[in-house]
């Protein structure tokens, strides 16, 4: 049996990958087929799934954050791909981004996703059976496979195919239906993913999990080491369900024009729903976009925040922005128009903010940078969550006071400076060890240079909020 994916390589690639000790360069033959379809082969349907036990496998068992999500090591994943469906995600690859390794390749930014294809996980000796495995990612994505570099992010879904193979139905990780494996593009320290999102997490954030992991990928010739990865809670799984009373309220996770909720921007397109997709309602953010856009914001302030407050949670709106500019992550609103999620709490009947993919944080940044601690230069009209709420005399002074709770708690000096130092000792044998094709860092001591810019970014930062309130 086989799946047909809907799209139409102009150019395919074969790739033949040397042995990771040997740490040679991926070679590339180009192949041009035309008009070929993608053919995702499905077989081997009879399998029996021996390792499965409800702890391990089932949908019954509760997420087991301390299995999979362990600060204190790095864990080993394992994939396994037919050689067939490996060369069927690099040719759908192509046929989005252009040839690898060629960067000046044709290849746009795509608002399609890679394909999915069945493979096997394997985990301190347990197999997970027929996952969907596809590649993800968008800028980092593109420039990675452009460079010709195979450390690609993956996305994890452990029920993907369930419709093919009912032995796997429901089938979970430790309670978890999907993960993302995110590979720290443009991060020699490979840190700032986890240690940013632990610095939301620790000022009372709900935030995604992480751990570092080690990948090893099989397609056909032994496993291969793909390097060292952040591996990341979804929010659209457990992140509602363990963080939240319930999950049914509505996530979307915006992107475009009107993620940066300006006045007359609003495109139900473009506040992607990862939930609820069948009920086209979308009043819960036009409400805001309207209230926040509202002319009662000068002439009647009361009024105007008693009335944004009923659809959006603006505490932790403000408590973000203090962590966020205090960690500097110029990747999110306020710069770009994504990087974020937004959730309808069913206990508040409000907006509430979730951040997400902090690969860019701690440090200043491209794209003008980030924003500064006082917004200045930021244009109040096209970023109107940043730029109106901190006009706002009551609003500041809520975002001046989490500023000094966030420097002298989740992100006090000396603590952030021991993190690094635990995460750095904890990752660095398998960091240094990445191989030729499949790392970012030009040597070893880019991964040292990186750590220690860190830690002097965390002095920075402090001097930073002090010059703010002088």
């Amino acid at each position: 049996m086989k799946y047909l994916k809907n799209v139409f390589a102009t150019t395919f690639i074969m790739l033949i990958i040397f042995s990771c000790s040997s740490k040679t360069s991926v070679e590339i033959e180009e192949e041009v087929q035309e008009e070929e379809e993608i053919v995702v082969v499905v077989d081997d349907t009879d399998f029996e799934p021996t390792d499965w036990t409800v702890d391990t496998h089932s949908k019954d068992a509760d997420p087991n954050f301390d299995e999979v999500f362990d600060d204190t090591a790095v864990k080993r994943l394992d994939f396994v791909i037919s050689e067939e469906n490996w060369q069927n995600m690099l040719n759908d690859m192509t046929s989005i981004y252009g040839n690898f390794g060629s960067r000046g390749s044709s290849g746009s930014f795509s608002d399609v996703d890679p394909i999915f294809v069945p493979g096997e996980v394997f985990y301190q000796g347990k197999e997970w059976y027929k996952v969907g495995l596809r590649f993800k990612g968008n800028s980092s994505l593109k420039s990675s496979w452009q460079a010709g570099i195979l450390k690609l992010s993956f996305k994890l879904d452990f029920d993907e195919y369930e419709d093919d193979y009912p032995q796997i139905k429901n089938q979970r990780f430790y309670g978890f239906k999907k993960l993302s494996l995110k590979n720290n593009y443009d991060d020699d320290s490979l840190l700032r993913e986890k240690v940013a999102t632990d610095v939301f997490r620790n000022a009372g954030m709900v935030a995604s999990h992480t751990a570092f992991y080690t990948l090893y990928v099989d397609h056909g010739e032994g496993p291969k080491y793909f390097g060292l990865y952040t591996l990341v809670e979804e929010v659209d799984d457990t992140v509602l369900e363990t963080q939240y009373s319930s999950d049914e309220g509505n996530l979307y996770k915006p992107d475009g024009d009107a993620a940066t909720f300006a006045n007359g921007s609003f495109d139900e397109d473009e506040y992607v729903k990862k939930n609820n997709e069948d009920e086209a309602n979308f009043t819960d953010v036009q409400n805001l976009l309207t209230i926040l856009n509202d002319g009662t914001r000068t002439s009647e302030p009361v009024t105007w925040r008693a009335n944004l407050e009923k659809v959006f949670d603006t505490d932790v709106f403000l408590k973000y922005l203090a962590v966020n500019g205090i960690i500097q992550n110029w990747d999110t609103y306020g710069r770009m128009t994504h990087n974020y999620f937004l959730y309808n709490n069913p206990d508040t009947s409000k907006l509430t903010w979730i951040p997400w993919d902090n690969n860019e944080s701690l440090q200043t940044g491209k794209q003008g940078g980030s924003l500064p601690l006082n917004f200045s230069g930021l244009n109040s009209s096209s970023w109107p969550l940043i730029g109106y709420l901190y006009q706002d005399d009551v609003y500041k002074a809520k975002y001046d006071a989490y500023l000094k709770e966030v420097i002298e708690g989740a992100f006090q000096e000396t603590s952030i400076q021991a993190l690094y130092t635990k995460y750095a000792a904890l990752i660095e044998e398998y960091a240094t060890s990445e191989v030729s094709g499949y790392t970012f860092l030009n040597s070893s001591s880019s991964f040292y240079s990186a750590v220690s810019t860190l830690k002097s970014h965390a002095t920075s930062r402090k001097s930073a909020v002090a010059s703010y309130f002088d």
